[in-house]
């Protein structure tokens, strides 16, 4: 059993004189100190040579406004008598009072603790570690994504803080902008007290810097940043649900202009998170690569606002089944396409066809006057229209124009290949939000399904998919299934450049393995998606039974190797010289801070194969 001995209360009761609501983002804290470290401390983005060290600090005698200076000290024991590199660092309420640091001259593969000292205050000691250079012999990496603060405890993280790791890559969904009540676990808001700050949906500056302070109380989150170095990117969650480079699912008119939100977003980021950023200081672009020594490339990429277009969706962009109609003559006729070009577009009429299912086979309505002012609310009984499936797979979803990266991160991951392939480097690790493996819809009885074991809500939905499902479509169009072109680009720039492509990815909350290929089947490489932290997965809207789901996807995809749709967990990747192995670990609960980890299979990759074996 792990067992977490210290609670959210009990940090902030040992804290002394009231501080405010500045002080933990929407929280009154104690201090009895001038000054308080009142997030703990965090690292990342580390290189060779050197770190980025953060913190977050307060005055404690109210005086907000204040601008306040830190000494930042770096050692190679923890008693700090073997001091390596120390500085001065300062911060006021500009920077929300948190402090970054760029800690240069450090020594190569070495691990380091490091603190921050103000007023006579010490912060907490943190342990971090600079990357390797020359040869490696292993690199150990835990991924992780997707962790939302009221849908339980973030047990995964106390895993992860307990477990020798030389890197912990975090794919995004740090925090969730949801307002109170929205997508959360009743249990864990009304039993543990895991309710969000601002209740409002986040939407300005000052909501999303609480919503960090918030999350970054969280005693298992501040362990995991003391005890390993970071290298994170954003997913949606971050700025706002389903998001791309305009606009977003979760952001309307009467939210203000999404523009305006995303900086916001983008600045709380940058303030938060132990991540190098540019003189702009909004975190842009987010993109960039580490070297880990001779052994691999981890080249980091934002697949969610630089250049995304707006994500395809069924609901809106699959069209149904249609027919033209002539309208110029006394009477509507029915025209086939061919003979509609030599029409002039003002004598056509496009109408969706109704298909009648009352006598058990699906009969087309085609009568001008009885369909034309017919919708989906006033079909008569029996009679339903269909998606247009063919339409969809062989015109919008192959849209050239349309990308997840940006024609400009496209060249620029191509560079980086072709730099990782001339260096003879053995792995190139792609660091990103979404599935790029190609996953079909599943093909699920209604047996499988279980329909009168899930929540009223979901059922149309279900239904639905399972009529697109034998139209053998896209499981997820907010992934790269919804950018085939652009995901096709990549290929080809990964079976020229790249000596042996790993995909690492989150998104989903599930955990997956795949053999990418390309259209061809020539093997690209494998990709790992790593479990969510505590964030609920399929078998929230689906009853089937996890092994029944694992294999109808696996039927839906011929890429997909391993998956697991029901735990939360993590990813714990090795790499060698002679392979790659990954090997999930889940938590039993994210309900109770006493829980259990139990571990999957290992998937392993030699190097050359471009495949789990």
């Amino acid at each position: 059993m792990i067992k977490d001995g210290l609670n959210r209360r009990q940090l902030l009761q040992g804290m002394g004189a009231s501080l405010g609501v500045l002080a933990l983002r929407g929280f009154e804290v104690q201090a009895a100190s001038p000054v308080y470290f009142t997030h703990g401390i965090a690292s990342g983005d580390p290189l060779c040579d050197r770190v980025i060290l953060w913190t977050r600090l307060l005055p404690g005698d109210g005086q907000h406004n204040a601008s306040l200076s830190c000494v930042w000290q770096i050692a190679l024991d923890r008693d700090f008598k073997q001091m390596v590199s120390s500085g001065a660092a300062s911060t006021s309420a500009q920077q929300d009072y948190c402090i970054k640091v760029d800690a240069a001259g450090l020594a190569a593969n070495q691990y380091y603790f490091y603190r921050f000292i103000a007023a006579g205050v010490s912060s907490p000691v943190g342990m971090t570690r600079t990357l390797p250079v020359g040869n490696v012999d292993e690199f150990r990496l835990g991924v992780c994504s997707c962790s939302n603060y009221p849908q339980g405890y973030f047990n995964v993280y106390r895993h992860m803080a307990n477990t020798d790791l030389d890197l912990v890559l975090h794919l995004g969904d740090y925090i969730y902008e949801y307002a109170e009540g929205v997508y959360a676990n009743p249990v864990a808001t009304d039993e543990l007290g895991r309710r969000v700050e601002p209740r409002n949906e986040i939407l300005s500056i000052e909501d999303y810097r609480m919503r960090y302070g918030l999350y970054r109380t969280d005693v298992d989150l501040q362990a995991v940043h003391a005890r390993h170095p970071f290298i994170c990117v954003w997913d949606d969650h971050e700025l706002a649900n389903d998001c791309w480079q305009d606009g977003a699912e979760n952001h309307n008119e009467g939210e203000g202009d999404f523009k305006a939100r995303l900086h916001s977003a983008r600045q709380a980021y940058h303030e938060w998170m132990p991540i190098r950023t540019t003189s702009k200081g909004d975190q842009a672009p987010i993109y960039r690569s580490f070297k880990l020594g001779k052994l691999a490339d981890l080249i980091m990429l934002d697949t969610r606002i630089h250049g995304r277009n707006r994500p395809l969706n069924y609901a809106v962009d699959l069209p149904m089944r249609s027919v033209l109609f002539n309208i110029s003559g006394s009477a509507a006729s029915l025209v086939g396409e061919e003979e509609a070009a030599q029409i002039p577009e003002t004598e056509l009429v496009r109408v969706n066809v109704p298909f009648d299912f009352s006598t058990g086979a699906a009969i087309a309505i085609t009568d001008y006057q009885r369909i034309k002012d017919l919708t989906a609310e006033t079909l008569p009984a029996g009679c339903y229209y269909l998606p247009d499936a063919e339409t969809f797979k062989n015109e919008i979803l192959i849209d050239p124009n349309r990308t997840i990266l940006g024609a400009d991160q496209e060249r620029w991951l191509d560079t980086q290949l072709q730099a990782s392939k001339q260096r003879g480097t053995p792995w190139q690790l792609l660091g990103q939000q979404v599935l790029m493996g190609k996953l079909g819809l599943p093909v699920l009885t209604d047996e499988e399904l279980k329909l009168e074991e899930t929540k009223p809500e979901y059922r149309p939905i279900l239904q639905m998919m399972q009529t697109l499902a034998k139209e053998e479509l896209p499981f997820n169009l907010d992934a790269w299934n919804g950018y085939p072109v652009c995901r096709d680009t990549v290929f080809k720039s990964l079976a020229e450049h790249g000596v042996n492509p790993l995909v690492l990815a989150g998104d989903t909350h599930n955990a997956w393995a795949f053999n990418l290929a390309d259209n061809n089947g020539q093997a690209i490489g494998v990709e790992i998606g790593t479990p969510g932290v505590n964030s609920p997965g399929l078998e929230t809207y689906l009853a089937t039974e996890p092994a029944v789901l694992g294999r109808a996807m696996q039927a839906a995809s011929s890429e997909l190797f391993a998956v697991d749709t029901a735990q939360r967990g993590w990813s714990e990747l090795v790499l060698t010289p002679e392979a790659a192995t990954n090997q999930w670990h889940f938590v039993s609960t994210v309900l109770d801070q006493e829980f259990t980890v139990s571990s999957a299979d290992k998937q392993r990759c030699k190097l050359g194969d471009k495949r789990f074996s």
